[in-house]
């Protein structure tokens, strides 16, 4: 079983967020589930979404406790919640922020862990040029399938275009792309350069 946490802002569509990923797993034939934690039902509040999936059914229902990945969708949360708690040292982050691990003040908590799988993606600046809005939800879903695999950019991309219609989901599978995109360039240049 892979297991996602999702962290973001409320407003940010972090709930819409673990259900798209779980319908790109439905849509690959596995098993998935999603749902959120409220801490406070307010725009701009911090808010949880979990997602799992599997090749088989999934009978726990708590909330994820020890992620496989994490995805933070409002890099403001990084010092103010805990949202690293629990992640295994070989796990996966993926922050939506133009500024590097290092930038973010995360420079010695990354130091114990693989560093191809700590990335970084300018998720909602690519979504104001896509979009015309700062909404990276979906987006960040497209750098997940390029940093894990655990589901596919047509998946992806499939869920986008049965969630939404129109103008809406052609932004979001276009920055959902691109998202993919950048996040494999990433990856390469770490392979090519692991210290860079």
């Amino acid at each position: 079983m892979f297991q996602v946490r999702i962290h973001g802002r409320g407003g940010q569509g972090v709930v819409t967020a673990a259900e798209l990923l779980s319908l790109a797993a439905f849509k690959e034939g596995r098993h998935a589930q999603a749902f959120p934690s409220f801490g406070s039902e307010r725009t701009g509040a911090p808010v949880v979404s979990f997602c799992r999936i599997a090749d088989s059914p999934i009978r726990t229902r708590e909330p994820v406790s020890e992620p496989d990945a994490l995805i933070v969708q409002d890099p403001t949360l990084l010092h103010q919640v805990d949202v690293f708690g629990g992640l295994r040292r070989d796990g996966y982050v993926l922050i939506n922020s133009a500024r590097t691990f290092d930038e973010l003040g995360l420079g010695e908590w990354t130091r114990d862990f693989q560093h191809e799988r700590l990335l970084s993606v300018p998720a909602g600046d690519i979504c104001r040029a896509q979009l015309g809005q700062l909404r990276p939800n979906a987006a960040l879903l497209g750098g997940l399938a390029a940093l894990t695999g655990i589901v596919s950019l047509a998946a992806v991309v499939a869920a986008i275009s049965e969630r939404f219609k129109g103008a809406v989901a052609e932004g979001n599978a276009a920055a959902t792309r691109a998202c993919f995109e950048h996040v494999l360039e990433k990856r390469h240049e770490l392979e090519v350069s692991p210290h860079a």
